[in-house]
């Protein structure tokens, strides 16, 4: 079996898009569907920002996601048997599964980045990668700064065994790296984008989005999608929508997912994002299983960048 996996905030790249663009016709299909949904030029934007503009979320999110989905369809050598995205990218996930339609998930996404932009303004947040530290630990870290500080701390994302993401205050996730450092984690560091969603610090976020998720026309995807609200497979719309609004105050359960999936028979792995980011985490996970990109199908083979390599 193969699943498509789909990245979130942090994938985006300068430039990205353009030669997939210019590669594949239906993925230029989609690219000019997404100006004409949104009444402008966006893929021209997308070919030419640099990465300090495209980090505004009003950016970076419709960006990443138009990008996974032309990636995903805008190819016909493979086909998947399941989804899921990584927070973000549970959204092209959805639109490739078949539960929900391009348009009005584009136009929600781009909502939902405007969404972001006004809660960092309001708070602003962070998101720290702490990797090679068990999780109690990293917990009574986040406990002990958060009683200091006065500041709300928490998991956000269970990317893999020893594999976590924290959220809150800048200055308070900052702190926490730190004393996480000093305790041998093998990595603990604030990560360039911002720190919304996936806590309860984004209560007000979340029924802000939970109105417009509810607007949305969910219907039975076409292959289950495993969402990060549970890590579960879904195929039902009611519940995949209930997951939806779980998210902006629920952690990712990447780990569970990728279990999951195994368990249920995954042998094959390809991301749909402009690197290997959760190629990584997978290949970690399941070293002996075959983690892929879909920028390496055969007709896409050597024609769109794979940021991974060049940034090696």
């Amino acid at each position: 079996m193969k699943a498509f996996l789909f990245p979130g905030q942090g994938n985006q790249k300068a430039g990205m898009g353009k030669d997939l663009y210019e590669t594949s016709s239906k993925a230029r299909e989609i690219f000019e569907q997404a100006n004409d949904i949104l009444g402008e030029r966006f893929s021209d934007f997308m070919f030419t920002a640099d990465e300090d503009i495209l980090m505004d979320t009003r950016y970076t999110q419709p960006s990443i996601f138009i990008y996974e989905v032309a990636l995903a369809l805008g190819q016909n050598d493979i086909k998947p048997d399941c989804t899921a995205g990584h927070s973000l990218g549970e959204y092209a996930a959805l639109v490739v599964c078949g539960a929900l339609d391009f348009e009005e998930t584009l136009k929600f996404v781009f909502y939902r980045g405007k969404v972001f932009h006004q809660a960092f303004l309001e708070h602003p947040s962070a998101m720290g990668a702490v990797i090679g530290i068990p999780e109690e630990q990293v917990q009574a870290v986040l406990n002990q700064v958060s009683e200091e500080d006065g500041e709300n701390l928490y998991i956000a994302n269970y990317n893999g065994p020893g594999q976590l993401v924290v959220t809150g205050a800048r200055n308070s996730v900052k702190k926490a790296c730190k004393i996480l450092k000093d305790m041998g984690a093998r990595r603990a560091l604030v990560l360039p984008q911002k720190g919304v969603g996936h806590s309860p610090n984004s209560i007000k976020e979340g029924e802000i989005l939970a109105k417009a998720i509810r607007n949305l026309h969910f219907k039975t995807p076409i292959v289950p999608i495993y969402q990060d609200a549970d890590g579960m497979p879904h195929t039902d719309p009611i519940e995949i929508m209930e997951n939806q609004i779980k998210l902006m105050t629920y952690p990712v359960q990447w780990t569970t997912i990728t279990n999951q999936m195994v368990a249920n028979g995954v042998t094959e792995f390809y991301e749909g994002g402009t690197d290997d980011t959760l190629q990584k985490i997978v290949k970690r996970m399941k070293p002996d299983l075959f983690v892929s990109s879909l920028i390496h199908v055969p007709s896409l083979e050597g024609k769109v960048k794979d940021y991974s390599i060049i940034n090696k």
